[in-house]
């Protein structure tokens, strides 16, 4: 049985990683549909720049939102000084770095689903006298779907277990940035707390494993679909 505390630590953790999805698939969608569709001049950089959180340490990752963010860093300080706005120590820079950490993840899924949609149905929607944007409401998000919702899943469980950026840009507090990973941390440092550890870690290990198990079923759901179509 969890303790009241660690109900509070998980229903944190849900908060922040679902307001880190909710925030972070829009911008992944576009991104990915810009990679999967278009050609610009700086393609492969950008696409490079996406995927760096896969590589980089991330507390390198925590430390450049710490920059970023912070109130003398360009948007934290234009956050505080429009809208009196501060991120650095909150649940909501917890978000904004669970979201970071899981857009590559996000973006490639999405861009995989989109490159998978027979383009000759975008073109004959089209002969038929449907516009763009008919076409792709009807015919390109449908198809890619799945594989949007997959994306999605398998982000919330990246972001479930973001730990080094997260500590390193709003530091651990609890009930306001102490996550699951967190608290496994902090537990850890304690001598003779195995016993709130294991629990933790079974938790954390029970919320990432259903959210791969969804994730897995969703591409595979979405893969037969577009091959019956």
């Amino acid at each position: 049985m969890l303790t009241p505390d660690e109900w509070d630590i998980l229903l944190l953790s849900l908060r922040v990683s679902g307001v880190a999805m909710a925030a972070t698939l829009p911008v992944a969608f576009a991104l990915a549909y810009a990679l999967a569709r278009g050609r610009f001049p700086g393609k492969a950089v950008i696409d490079a720049v996406i995927h760096l959180p896969l590589v980089l340490p991330p507390v390198v990752t925590g430390w450049l939102l710490l920059l970023a963010f912070g109130r003398k860093g360009p948007i934290g300080g234009w956050l505080e000084a429009a809208f009196g706005v501060s991120v650095i120590f909150r649940w909501t820079g917890a978000a904004i770095a669970a979201g970071i950490m899981a857009l590559p993840l996000m973006v490639r899924a999405i861009r995989l689903s989109i490159e998978a949609v027979d383009r000759r149905l975008e073109g004959a929607a089209r002969t038929l006298g449907a516009g763009a944007w008919r076409t792709f409401a009807t015919i390109t998000l449908p198809l890619s779907l799945p594989g949007v919702l997959a994306g999605l899943v398998l982000g919330f469980a990246r972001s479930i277990g973001e730990f080094g950026a997260t500590i390193t840009f709003v530091s651990n507090i609890p009930g306001e940035t102490r996550t699951l990973p967190i608290a496994i941390y902090s537990a850890l440092q304690v001598p003779g707390n195995d016993d709130a550890v294991w629990r933790l870690a079974i938790l954390s290990v029970c919320v990432s494993l259903i959210a791969l198990l969804l994730s897995e079923w969703l591409a595979r759901r979405g893969a037969r679909h577009v091959h019956v179509l």
